[in-house]
């Protein structure tokens, strides 16, 4: 893109990176911001100023967003979501990319009856074609933080790399919905 995505104007108004927030804060879950980039933080904390906790999830500091920002090195989703299990063990988490500017509400719900269906499985975004990793719901479970230790020990930093001997389940979603946009044209 030449720039930073997060911050490219959505077309429903504010950037990419609050349009995600926003949807995500309709799950009436916690949400946590992992970034490095303070911009991605200072927006952050001001939209979550404005969001109001669900009355299933209460929020510490009355806000259901967290905005943490990561430490180097800078090397990945993968490294990311270690930091995240560390940060949030035994929970389910549901990692979402912000360069997905069209990831429609009903996707997102698609991949969570696709846990309840299926506990034992990682469910994990397919567009038709291929794997989405970075949309999917992976358990912060002791074994699963132990797995995701060891490949990040040894230097793993690929997502696909680490998922490889896991019990995976494609989710099949509108390819649409969660189109990964890496060019402007695209």
């Amino acid at each position: 893109m030449g720039r930073d995505k997060a911050l490219l104007p959505h077309p429903e108004g504010g950037t990419w990176l609050e349009r995600t927030l926003r949807l995500l804060a309709d799950l009436h879950s916690p949400i946590t911001l992992l970034s490095r980039h303070p911009q991605h933080l200072v927006l952050a904390e001001r939209l979550g100023k404005e969001l109001r906790p669900s009355e299933e999830q209460p929020q510490v500091g009355n806000s259901p967003l967290t905005a943490l920002a990561e430490p180097p090195p800078w090397e990945g989703p993968l490294l990311a979501l270690h930091r995240l299990m560390q940060h949030h063990p035994e929970q389910r988490l549901l990692l979402c990319p912000v360069d997905m500017p069209d990831l429609t509400l009903a996707a997102l719900h698609t991949l969570l009856a696709a846990a309840a269906a299926s506990p034992g499985r990682l469910p994990l975004a397919h567009d038709g074609t291929r794997l989405q990793p970075l949309l999917g719901l992976y358990p912060s479970s002791a074994p699963i933080r132990a797995h995701l230790a060891a490949a990040v020990q040894r230097g793993e930093r690929r997502l696909q790399g680490w998922l490889a001997d896991l019990p995976c389940q494609a989710v099949p979603l509108d390819p649409r919905a969660i189109r990964n946009q890496n060019h402007p044209s695209s």
